[in-house]
């Protein structure tokens, strides 16, 4: 996907990716790609709440296109809408080269506990 992280804490997360290598059929970013692209920064700074020893998973996300792109590289932007203890919930809004707003989604993540994986190597 070319995902490029600018900045990241939990109540906000910037990064590009190239729509070059994510268009669909037709040569536009494909909807999908937006929707991944969401969700990654969505749920990374879900993961940077969460903090050491937990961990976020998703339990929805929704996602709505205005706008084509065809070419440049888009920009999201995750905005935290809710930081609580069990629940995360960002608003992610990706943009083109002009400013122009192609898809704003929502994601909410669940806050879990992730202990870390046993070293013991497996043969």
């Amino acid at each position: 996907m070319g995902v490029t992280i600018l900045e990241q804490s939990a109540e906000r997360v910037v990064a590009t990716m190239p729509v070059e290598g994510n268009r669909q059929s037709f040569g536009l970013l494909h909807g999908g790609a937006s929707v991944a692209f969401a969700e990654a920064l969505g749920s990374w700074a879900a993961v940077i709440h969460a903090g050491p020893g937990r961990s976020a998973v998703g339990l929805d996300i929704n996602a709505t296109h205005h706008l084509a792109a065809r070419e440049g590289v888009v920009t999201g932007v995750a905005t935290a809408i809710r930081l609580g203890r069990t629940i995360a919930s960002h608003e992610i809004v990706i943009s083109d080269d002009q400013g122009r707003r192609l898809c704003t989604a929502r994601i909410t993540n669940l806050i879990i506990d992730a202990p870390l994986p046993d070293p013991t190597p497996v043969d």
